[in-house]
């Protein structure tokens, strides 16, 4: 089985690329889909230095782009990357909700791994803002499992409220120590993402205009009005919810006997797991923690032949601020109860031995759904190879990283660890 690396990677800004008109309500597109996705997998090929002739297959990971812009069919899209060069190369469109693109990335691996592929190019996108709020969140609603979630009203703020109901109870929490573990998981993230040229909240957005950058700047916002932080589904706020965001993101896949000249700047997939949980919430028991999610984890490890002691630094989904406290359990960074504790008590930042997020992940970098996977596997490969977007580690340049993606509510699990080729 041929191993495979990543030999070059790109990630567009993230935001939200639109203009409102706020008598009419009319919204005007100023990024497209298409221009997202186009800029993302040039950028790529680019970075990998390689010409797009040399690509031999094309994977897009999309989470609704028929909902969101009006566009089925998308992965012929890929060849305008580079028309005349691509044109009849095979592509195929992967759908996993928030992990299409890791989804989209392990099928590409696989593709190298059988020897039919070489040197493949992996796209990333969702474009959101086009759509009203109530329409969007209907958008989502359907990687819920419609009958008994989406179709009930039930979001997917919802859904995760009851991860986090069911972690308070499981582990004997007060209402106020949940709040302030979510508003240390915050400022966490916003301080990072302040750093992130790329991020959707980087310089200049309300964290930072506003000082949002410790837990006690959070706790103190108001409960309602401009600038506060209301309840959404209870007890998840504002501020523990991501962004809605437009982006794109790729990387160049190859194996490692094709990477030639640039193995210096190759980084080994050692491992990836996957692991799926039933779709409907009611039918899953243990709702205070990850179960697939360990699975993922175990089997990824277990592959890169890697413990959690050996990972010099994590890009985890927080979708919710609930979230990145039961990835960090997932990882085995902290043990299960204890995620939210590590968080209040200062650790995960950039000094710390196992840094998460330093993107500002998808709380502050922001959650184009069907391009999140495939940026967290950029970021993390350019934290390896010594050319970090935003904050680095503080201990150095990184030998081995993790992404933990999911899609939908816990539901799609994929884990992969990247190492450093020396």
């Amino acid at each position: 089985m041929s191993r495979v690396s990543i030999i070059g990677a790109y990630n567009t800004r993230f935001g939200a690329f639109v203009e409102r008109d706020p008598q009419t309500g009319e919204i005007r597109d100023t990024k497209s889909y298409y221009e997202l996705l186009e800029e993302a997998g040039r950028g790529a090929i680019e970075d990998a230095g390689l010409a797009p002739e040399d690509i031999d297959g094309i994977w897009v990971g999309s989470c609704s782009p028929s909902l969101f812009v009006n566009q089925e069919h998308v992965a012929p899209l890929g060849l305008e990357v580079a028309p005349d060069a691509l044109r009849f190369v095979p592509t195929t469109r992967t759908e996993g909700a928030c992990a299409s693109s890791s989804v989209a990335l392990y099928n590409a691996v696989f593709a190298i791994e059988s020897g039919r592929f070489r040197r493949v190019l992996v796209i990333g996108v969702e474009k959101m803002n086009l759509l009203p709020t109530r329409e969007m969140t209907h958008v989502l609603a359907c990687s819920s499992h419609w009958p008994t979630e989406g179709a009930k009203g039930v979001t997917f703020p919802g859904l995760f409220a009851e991860y986090a109901k069911g972690y308070r109870a499981h582990w004997h929490l007060s209402d106020e120590t949940l709040r302030r573990m979510f508003a240390a998981v915050s400022a966490l993230c916003y301080r990072n993402g302040i750093q992130n040229p790329l991020a959707h909240f980087g310089k200049g957005s309300p964290p930072d205009k506003y000082g949002l950058t410790t837990a006690e700047a959070i706790l103190n916002l108001p409960e309602s009005g401009k600038g506060g932080n209301p309840m959404i589904v209870p007890p998840l706020r504002l501020h523990d919810c991501s962004l809605v965001t437009d982006g794109a993101a790729a990387v160049v896949l190859a194996a490692n006997t094709a990477a030639g000249s640039m193995c210096p700047r190759a980084v080994e997939i050692a491992g990836i797991g996957m692991a799926t949980e039933r779709l409907a919430e009611n039918v899953r028991p243990n709702m205070h923690e990850l179960m697939a999610g360990k699975r993922s984890v175990q089997r990824a490890f277990d592959e890169a032949g890697i413990t959690i002691a050996d990972v010099d630094l994590a890009e985890v989904h927080d979708c919710f601020t609930i979230n990145q406290i039961l990835s960090v359990e997932a990882l085995g960074l902290s043990k299960d109860g204890r995620g939210g504790y590590d968080f209040m008590e200062g650790r995960f930042t950039p000094e710390d031995d196992c840094p998460v997020n330093l993107s500002g992940g998808l709380k502050s970098k922001g959650h184009p759904v069907g391009a999140t996977g495939a940026s967290m596997h950029a970021l993390v490969y350019k934290q390896l190879i010594g050319e970090p977007i935003g904050l680095s580690p503080a201990k150095g340049t990184p030998e081995v990283g993790v992404v933990f993606n999911v899609g939908g509510s816990a539901v799609t699990n994929c884990t992969t660890v990247l190492r450093r080729i020396r």
